[in-house]
């Protein structure tokens, strides 16, 4: 549980920071102007990427397997891009959420955020301990 609560918080930071840095990804709050709504919003954004992720990315990953290796990996950021555009669809059918401005947008954010939570994720690794 201390795990799955570290890495909503990471993630939660990680996208804070991305729609700081890239212009064409944003967080729409369901109550603008209200600091607790705000966090809330990126803590339910953070939350439906790491479901998204773990379910349709793993899948996709896996099938996709030989085009991983025939691509160097390289597959892996459209498809990260792909899977962040997805957020932005399910978040906007809630009515609140993660706007990707397009395609290459989403590309782009779906490569600062995972650096940005590698990044985190490292600098907190001797804080939280590496018990898994």
């Amino acid at each position: 549980m201390k795990r799955f609560v570290v890495r909503l918080l990471v993630n939660s930071i990680a996208l804070w920071l991305t729609t700081l840095i890239v212009a064409g990804v944003s967080v729409e709050s369901y109550e603008p102007g209200e600091t607790l709504a705000t966090v809330l919003t990126y803590l339910l954004v953070a939350l439906i990427f790491g479901v998204v992720n773990a379910v349709i990315g793993n899948f996709i990953r896996i099938v996709a397997f030989p085009v991983y290796v025939l691509t160097l990996g390289l597959i892996a950021l459209i498809v990260n891009g792909l899977l962040l555009l997805l957020v932005a669809w399910i978040s906007d059918l809630i009515g609140f959420g993660l706007v990707v401005d397009g395609f290459w947008w989403g590309v782009l954010g779906a490569i600062v955020l995972g650096l940005l939570s590698w990044l985190i994720s490292v600098l907190l690794r001797p804080l939280v301990g590496r018990n898994r």
